[in-house]
């Protein structure tokens, strides 16, 4: 069910990025032009980048791609390093629940409740603060799916960020071990200029 509503999330978001391109470039060709400028443009494009970065930040975090403090979760390891992986989880589903939902729910309320209306579009604004509440659910969601995997786990799982899961992690031993290499045979030609 997570990759349905993951797939759906992905094909929202590039929706959303392709109407967005369509009426910033609508907004250019008006522009330039011998026609009457698009007056809806600009707003529209507005208000579709607020909801591809609301509800793209909902979907970083199910691809877990968001910026993360590695430090401690990669010294730890054991149960100390899952404790901290289900901290940093509850933690994220605390804000969510709190700032995104609850308080994007009476953000959105409000603006319906005082008929606040958009300026070029004149649509009610609690449409556009409607992605708050939406992207919060959505990250709740998403940690109650890591918090199963994580409590479920046999084994223990790597940090977020593990430079050991990295792709370049191979290249990046390549290279230390190119440079001990090279560090290794510098001070064999000291030693062997002395020996002459």
């Amino acid at each position: 069910m997570m990759q349905k509503i993951e797939k759906a999330l992905a094909f929202a978001l590039g929706s959303l990025l392709a109407l967005m391109v369509v009426d910033v470039t609508w907004q250019i060709l008006t522009r330039f032009l011998p026609m009457q400028p698009s007056s809806y443009t600009e707003e529209l494009a507005r208000y579709l980048l607020v909801w591809i970065g609301i509800l793209g930040g909902a979907y970083a975090f199910r691809k877990k791609s968001h910026l993360g403090i590695d430090l401690l979760t990669n010294a730890l390891h054991g149960a100390a390093r899952k404790t901290v992986q289900i901290f940093v989880v509850l933690v994220c589903f605390a804000f969510a629940a709190s700032a995104m939902v609850y308080g994007g729910s009476k953000l959105m309320l409000l603006t319906f409740e005082l008929e606040q209306y958009s300026a070029a579009l004149n649509i009610p604004m609690g449409y556009v603060y409607s992605v708050l509440p939406l992207s919060g659910l959505l990250i709740c969601l998403f940690s109650i799916d890591q918090l199963i995997e994580l409590v479920s786990a046999k084994q223990e799982l790597p940090a977020e960020f593990d430079s050991s899961v990295h792709p370049y992690a191979e290249e990046a031993e390549e290279i230390q071990a190119q440079v001990a290499r090279e560090q290794q045979e510098k001070q064999k030609q000291p030693s062997a200029a002395a020996e002459a």
